[in-house]
């Protein structure tokens, strides 16, 4: 998001893979910790010297960031880089996807997968469409010039004048 130069509003984690320029942006910093309120990345902020808050809680931070963002109204989350189906789902063998599966039934409809996002949106019209366009235009400059004897006058007197030009 930095290189792209986008500032996001909220880091919340477990802080491990957060870099220095990411945790210095100025936005919020959300330290999530085990349930039982220990936060490793807590000591790192704490030495850097930055304000955060320690939020214990069960589930991964992926399952944090996704309850506090449905909770703050968002109406729509995109997830990149996420586990999105079974199999990935099956392949992390990892106790907190349970809490994973349980707060994608809470957030519904609201998270789409970064992915499918890339899929849906197909940016620009192309040739196809470019060549469509032209083809309505001019089939409406001849509706035009067949409904209305005034233009059907100045585009003969335009021809007349094309050809005298080619020496027609």
């Amino acid at each position: 998001m930095l290189r792209a130069g986008l500032k996001p509003d909220v880091i919340l984690g477990d802080m491990d893979s957060a870099t220095d320029a990411a945790l210095c942006c100025g936005a919020e910093l959300i330290v999530h910790a085990y349930p039982d309120g220990r936060a490793p990345g807590h000591e790192r902020l704490d030495r850097a010297g930055l304000e955060h808050l320690v939020i214990p809680a069960p589930g991964t931070s992926q399952d944090v960031a996704m309850l506090l963002a449905h909770e703050k109204g968002a109406e729509l989350i995109v997830m990149v880089g996420a586990h999105f189906n079974l199999t990935e789902f099956l392949d992390k063998n990892r106790a907190g996807m349970s809490s994973t599966f349980l707060t994608r039934l809470r957030v519904g409809e609201t998270l789409v997968d970064a992915k499918g996002v890339s899929r849906l949106y197909r940016p620009g019209i192309g040739t196809p469409g470019i060549a469509l366009f032209a083809l309505a235009f001019l089939l409406l400059v001849v509706v035009v010039v067949i409904a209305s004897p005034g233009l059907d006058n100045v585009f003969q007197l335009l021809w007349i004048k094309i050809k005298d030009a080619f020496g027609g």
